[in-house]
């Protein structure tokens, strides 16, 4: 049993006591095939070294997380908050030269803010400075391809020595950047996985939106009525809930369709950045973890 077994055990016991959300698993058959994952080259630092596109992954995905905060940011036109995220620290790596682990280690505020345009008063970028700071420390005086080797060809292996190395990472059922660090290694061709398809989806707050807007996830009307006037729901059950239904529904999707969750993952997150679908409220919550 691996750290993707355990999602999945824990995501279902959740989604069979939930009080706030629901599966409607009629709806599952309207979700639609999308195009095959892949990295924007564009957006995403992918013309570099291996060691330091392995890096740039690892780091990305170290402060992939601050949805909460996303209204905050200073975005790139036309572009959401992750968008923005990497397309703003690919620019930094390609004018200034890639960050090396001891650049990680020693990362201030002050910096990340300024790689990526932001305010450094804004809380999120002092979290982003702690996060690289903890992936600075798990490497240690190894690089990105020494802790990839490390896995030994696994995926969960790498999401678990991430998870468990970094408090940041450490999102207790769910490990929703640890699994994608895995999966985004891979679709840059920089690591290979024998249990890639074993990933769950990676449980954020768009994926549930999409699934809440298709049918799929029925909120009752206390916390429907609380997302929809676009109020911050807090840590909690109900964000659990939200979040373990949506790993749950996409596994019973899985099952039926033979797509591995993490391609569906990636065909609901695409579909939630039509105009439609960001016209809606998602439920935002001040987070560490996605």
């Amino acid at each position: 049993m691996g750290l993707s077994d355990d999602v999945r055990r824990h995501c279902a016991e959740v989604a069979a006591q939930a009080r706030s959300v629901r599966i409607d698993a009629t709806a599952l058959d309207g979700v639609q095939p999308a195009d095959p994952p892949e990295l924007d080259p564009l957006v995403h630092y992918l013309e570099g070294a291996p060691d330091d596109v392995a890096r740039y992954l690892l780091a990305l995905d170290a402060i992939n997380f601050g949805s909460g905060w996303f209204p905050l940011l200073e975005k790139r036109p036309g572009l959401s908050g992750y968008f923005t995220v990497a397309w703003n620290m690919s620019d930094d790596w390609r004018a200034n030269g890639p960050w090396s682990t001891a650049d990680l280690r020693a990362m201030k505020t002050e910096r990340i803010a300024t790689a990526l345009r932001q305010n450094p008063a804004l809380e999120l970028m002092s979290l982003f400075a702690q996060a690289l700071q903890e992936l600075g420390r798990l490497l240690g005086g190894r690089d990105a391809l020494d802790l990839i080797e490390a896995s030994k060809g696994s995926a969960q292996a790498l999401a678990a020595m991430l998870a468990n190395g970094c408090a940041l990472f450490g999102d207790h059922g769910f490990y929703k950047r640890a699994q994608i660090a895995a999966n985004d290694l891979a679709l840059a061709r920089i690591a290979r996985f024998d249990d890639l398809d074993d990933l769950t989806i990676f449980a954020d707050n768009l994926v549930p939106h999409v699934l809440r807007c298709d049918g799929v996830l029925v909120y009752d009307e206390a916390l429907a009525a609380h997302i929809d006037r676009g109020a911050l729901l807090p840590a909690g059950r109900e964000e659990r809930e939200i979040r373990a239904c949506a790993v749950h529904a996409c596994e019973l999707l899985a099952q039926r369709t033979g797509v591995p969750p993490r391609v569906l993952d990636v065909w609901l997150w695409n579909r939630g950045q039509a105009p439609e679908y960001k016209a809606r409220p998602r439920h935002r919550t001040r987070t560490v973890y996605y």
